[in-house]
Parts: C-alpha cells; structure tokens; sequence
C-alpha cells in the first residue's frame, strides 16, 4: 500500500507539471495585456515598458515560465494584477470559503438523500419510490443546477419568502445555493447506488443470506449496502471536487463571492497569476482527490487492497 501511495503522489507532481505548462503558455496566447487595455494604450512608450519590466513581462515567455516555477516551489504564486497589492494567496483564500461551505453542503445533502433514495428504491424495486428515483434520475442529469437555483430562488426566496435570495452573510443565505447544487448529485447517488444494488441482491450469497433466515432489512443493510457502495466511491471524487470548488452559474445567480465568480474574473482582466493560481488549486485538489478515493477502494472491499499487494 506504501508503494501504490508512493506511486500515485509521483503520478500527482508530473500531472500538476504538465498541467501548469500547458495552463501558462496557453494564457499567454490571451488577447491584450493585465492591465486596463485604454490606459494602458495612452502611456508614453517608456512608461509602459516600466511597467511590463516590474511585472517581468518583458522578458520571453520561455523565461517568465522558468522564473514562475522557480517561485512556485517556494510557495510563491506571484501577485495579482487586478487586485492591486495583494498576492494570489490572499486573493484565492479570500473567496473560496464560500464555494467551500456550500459545496461541502450539497455533498453531504446529495450523500444522504441520494443513497437513502437509491437504496429504498433497490429494495422496493417497482415500487413507487422506485419510479419517483428514476424521474429523479433523468431529471438531475437533465435540468442544468441555474435553473433549479433559478427556480429555488423564485419560489421558496421571492414567493415564499422563507430563505435569503442573494448575497452572502448569515448561513441562510448558503441553504439555497447548496441545494440546487445538491440536485445533480443526488441524483447520481441513487441512480448509481439502485443499479448496483439491483445486482447485488440477485447474487448467490445474497440468497444464501436469506435462506439462512436473515430478513429482508439483515440483507439489505448487511450484504447489499456495504458490496454496492463502491461504484458510488467511484464517482464521489469528480462530484466533491465540482461542488466543494464551486459553480460559477449558481454563485452569479445568488450572489455568492466564491471561487467559480474569481476564476471568470481573473480570466476577463488577463489577471495572468491568479488565473494560474486557481488552475493549480483545482489541479491539485481534484487529483488529491482522486487518490485518496482510490485508497478508499481497499478500506471499503479488502479483496483490492490483497490484489494490489499481488500486483506490487
């Protein structure tokens, strides 16, 4: 197991690598400069290489890409040039924990509601929780999350009036975005965890397990829950790392100062080092992520963790 984790934090560097090469001299193919296009235009020639040279865009690409590594692995993303006189740092933990508080919501509200659906579903197959999970299902992968937020935020914000429509302030204002987050991934979490479900409850040991006079809730809870979550696992890592990083489309409808709004700032300025900042942190995190549901493969079902010891 020290081998495999060994292996996947090396797979982790040469990934985040070709990643942030590919991110820098793609950018540097943007239209225009960091800096506001009209004034810019109307500085004297030598103003304006002043400038270039303290931000050491000046230099050839190939050079500015060697100096950025060279301050990255000293823990230095460099500093904005839209948010004048603060660093990257400050800039990306400044805005993420809004995405992060409503992200983390929706994974733990699309958790317990999509497995909960999914399993009740398996168990009381053509029933009509069953159907209800299916409409669900094609519903979640369907309808985009702005038009649930878009729909939450009228019906239950406008109408009703019963939570915050916009802004950021108290937790209230988090619950509606986190549910229309939740929506797509609560409905992957049933369909997925009914599918495999269904099954796994046709396997022989699952009618062994009857025969032996164990009821249908021994069954379910003992057997057929525990050998069907791994392909939820499988799809948990993607799912976290999209809803905990944020949503650009439902923090513009409710206003909320998080990490997806930045990114597409950082973007429209030609704000170079925050855009990279923000390709890295999403890198990073979504290949943690990645690895560690791979480890949670053999905590889950230890017949992975035997086979990978044979391979290793």
């Amino acid at each position: 197991m020290g081998k495999y984790i060994l292996k996947r934090i090396l797979y982790l560097f040469i990934t985040l690598l070709i990643i942030i090469t590919a991110t820098f001299f793609l950018m540097k193919r943007l239209p225009g400069t960091p800096f506001d296009s009209e004034r810019f235009s109307q500085m004297p020639p030598q103003q304006q290489k002043q400038l270039l040279e303290k931000y050491g865009l000046d230099q050839p690409v190939s050079v500015q890409y060697l100096k950025y590594l060279n301050n990255l692995i000293h823990g230095d993303l460099g500093v904005s040039f839209f948010y004048t006189g603060r660093t990257v740092k400050d800039v990306i933990f400044g805005r993420i924990w809004p995405s992060v508080l409503i992200g983390l919501q929706a994974v733990l509200l699309g958790l317990a509601v999509g497995l909960t659906l999914g399993i009740i579903a398996a168990w009381k197959h053509n029933s009509g929780i069953d159907y209800f999970t299916m409409v669900l299902a094609v519903l979640g992968v369907s309808v985009p999350n702005f038009v649930v937020a878009a729909l939450l935020q009228y019906y239950v914000g406008l109408k009703w009036g019963i939570l915050p429509v916009a802004f950021w302030g108290t937790w209230a204002h988090s619950v509606l975005p986190s549910i229309a987050l939740s929506f797509g991934a609560t409905a992957m979490f049933a369909r997925f965890i009914r599918t495999e479900m269904l099954d796994v409850l046709e396997q022989d040991y699952i009618i062994t397990a009857r025969a032996k006079g164990l009821n249908q809730f021994q069954v379910l809870m003992a057997h057929a829950v525990r050998n069907s979550i791994i392909p939820v696992v499988t799809i948990l890592g993607p799912i976290v790392v999209n809803l905990l990083t944020g949503s650009l489309a439902v923090e513009s409808i409710f206003s909320v100062p998080g990490i997806g709004s930045l990114f597409v700032e950082s973007i429209k300025s030609n704000d170079y080092a925050t855009i990279m900042g923000l390709t890295i942190f999403y890198s990073a995190f979504y290949i943690l992520v990645v690895m560690i549901v791979d480890i949670l493969y053999s905590v889950i079902d230890p017949r992975i963790r035997i086979q990978g010891n044979k391979d290793e």
